[in-house]
């Protein structure tokens, strides 16, 4: 089994994230309203529990959110008080062809494939989900900051669960070994996320007929300063 499709189904995933600013997350959607329309039909791509998603639709808009994991997407239906959809779904594979204005991929949900190639049909299979001048948002974190400031190990309580983690760069990846033992049993995931940098992003959304019209460096959409920003938030246009 893929690691993702391993880690992010399991219900102590959910547990060593579950202190996520979501304040903030609502802040930046806020913010990033000024690129949409109140009737653009928005996909949210690896929307996890759904958090982005709920919020969107909630402000008014249009959300359906598609995952992998069957675990989050049971936690996104539970959570939604409106009628939203939400379905168990691989961002390999063709969702909707260009019915969406609007694709979201948010809170580094990319990168996780190991081949090149892979992520070039990937982006251009996200990019098919758009109409023609639809926008595809991606918020990745800054891999340079992330391994010039890289913190080899932490331990985290959680829900009673001690997590050790362990970090390292290889082969051109940020990888997160996690351990831990629950009533008695020992348990291992690990996260493996390519360190993708603009310019990586410029050749995947130029393949895929995207073009990059804004760059930011954080969740108040500041400049993008490669060395110290945490984020790296690209808005491109699907070309006609």
């Amino acid at each position: 089994m893929e690691w993702f499709a391993d880690w992010f189904n399991s219900k102590y995933y959910h547990i060593l994230y579950q202190k996520r600013d979501d304040k903030e997350a609502e802040q930046f959607l806020s913010i990033l309203q000024k690129f949409f329309k109140k009737e653009d039909k928005i996909l949210d791509v690896a929307c996890g529990s759904g958090r982005h998603t709920i919020h969107l639709n909630n402000l008014g808009y249009n959300t359906t959110g598609i995952d992998l994991s069957e675990e989050s997407i049971t936690s996104a239906k539970q959570k939604s008080y409106n009628e939203i959809t939400f379905d168990v779904w691989d961002m390999r594979k063709l969702y909707k062809k260009e019915y969406f204005d609007v694709v979201l991929n948010l809170f580094t949900s990319f990168g996780y494939f190991d081949s090149d190639k892979e992520d070039f049909e990937t982006i251009q299979t996200i990019s098919k989900n758009l109409k023609n001048e639809g926008i595809l948002i991606i918020d990745f974190f800054n891999s340079k900051k992330i391994i010039s400031n890289l913190v080899e190990f932490e331990q985290k309580t959680l829900s009673g669960i001690t997590f050790k983690i362990n970090r390292k760069i290889e082969k051109g990846f940020i990888i997160k070994n996690i351990q831990f033992t629950d009533s008695g049993k020992k348990f291992e995931f690990t996260e493996k996320v390519k360190a993708l940098k603009l310019s990586d992003f410029i050749k995947l959304l130029n393949f895929a007929q995207l073009e990059i019209t804004n760059i930011f460096g954080d969740y108040k959409l500041n400049e993008y300063e490669p060395v110290d920003s945490d984020r790296l938030i690209i808005v491109a246009k699907k070309w006609k």
